[in-house]
């Protein structure tokens, strides 16, 4: 049979009430009760009843979360993140890929009603402004990444313009002047941020930007970025240093250069993009700038729980989280 809050009360000696506030995490218990209450539900092997709890609170329980591609390492581990960040506060979640395109990604919004899911995790891509004046105002929505529409609604993002000026300020330091940058892509709101980080870095260095140098992928793959690079080394002056707008390009850009002979990071050094756990073991490890997955999935969670659990309209939000530029081999040539 399974296991009541009465029968955890029993055990515990304390109130039915008294166990309901530990389990539902409520902070205002004494020390002493929320002891013998956690003791007993170990001991009875108590699990709540997630689908009657969601019932009383008028909720169903999932939260949807929309990403282009679970096969990019970076969303892969973001997913992974959310998830764990929803499932401390009972949410499962159903994941959707859009491939990054507008008809997907308008697609999937559509199919999102309060009926289905408590609220929406969303990083697009190629969204414009008359999609989301066309979001159900039923279903909270918190966007992941900076402003490339206005409209107002809950964000998450790192400054994706600045972390592009302390990569490409970090190739500058190293003493690089013929700096390529790999990922322009006119449907990605991302890459243009991107773009304007590393052309301010080569302006406060007063260097200026090769003819050829910025290179337009139509993916963020190892394919793309393989040859974007060879097609840079082709150039009658090819680059000493090379950002790519993620680890993949970089990654990619990495396997090229092996293949023409050129040394890494004595001939062309390499800084990538998204901190993913592959940069840290291609050959050579390859220097990225590191977005804190952990605290976007977190606070992109606490955004949703906000909206869900205020009855009252909100102002929106935008909270901007932290970067680390992770300096490994392909810059530095030091293991």
């Amino acid at each position: 049979m399974a296991v009541t809050l009465k029968d955890v009360a029993t055990l515990a000696g304390v109130s039915v009430k008294t166990v309901s506030n530990v389990v539902n995490g409520y902070a205002f218990v004494k020390p002493d009760n929320r002891r013998r209450v956690e003791e007993a539900l170990a001991a009875t092997g108590y699990r709540p009843n997630l689908g009657a709890r969601n019932l009383r609170r008028g909720r169903t329980g999932f939260l949807a979360l929309m990403v282009p591609e679970l096969s990019v390492p970076y969303f892969g581990e973001l997913a992974g993140l959310i998830i764990n960040a929803a499932q401390h506060r009972d949410w499962n979640v159903l994941i959707e890929q859009t491939q990054g395109t507008r008809d997907r990604e308008r697609a999937s919004l559509a199919s999102l009603g309060p009926h289905l899911i408590d609220g929406a995790i969303v990083s697009p891509e190629a969204l414009e402004a008359d999609d989301l004046s066309a979001l159900d105002p039923g279903v909270p929505m918190i966007m992941l990444g900076e402003h490339v529409v206005d409209f107002p609604i809950d964000r998450v993002a790192i400054d994706n313009v600045r972390a592009a000026q302390v990569a490409v300020g970090h190739l500058i330091s190293m003493g690089r002047t013929r700096i390529a940058a790999i990922g322009q892509n006119p449907y990605r709101g991302t890459a243009a941020l991107r773009l304007a980080g590393y052309r301010a870095a080569l302006a406060q260095a007063g260097l200026r930007e090769h003819p050829g140098h910025v290179t337009s992928v139509l993916n963020y793959h190892r394919r793309d970025g393989a040859q974007a690079m060879a097609a840079l080394l082709d150039e009658p002056e090819p680059p000493d240093a090379v950002f790519c707008f993620n680890d993949l390009l970089a990654i990619g850009a990495l396997r090229a250069a092996a293949e023409r002979g050129v040394r890494v990071p004595s001939d062309l050094a390499v800084v990538g993009f998204d901190g993913t756990e592959e940069s840290a073991y291609s050959l050579p490890a390859l220097t990225t700038i590191a977005p804190d997955k952990a605290a976007i999935a977190q606070r992109a969670v606490e955004l949703v729980n906000r909206r869900v659990t205020s009855g009252d309209p909100l102002p929106t939000r935008e909270v901007e989280t932290p970067f680390a530029l992770q300096i490994r081999e392909s810059t530095t040539g030091a293991r």
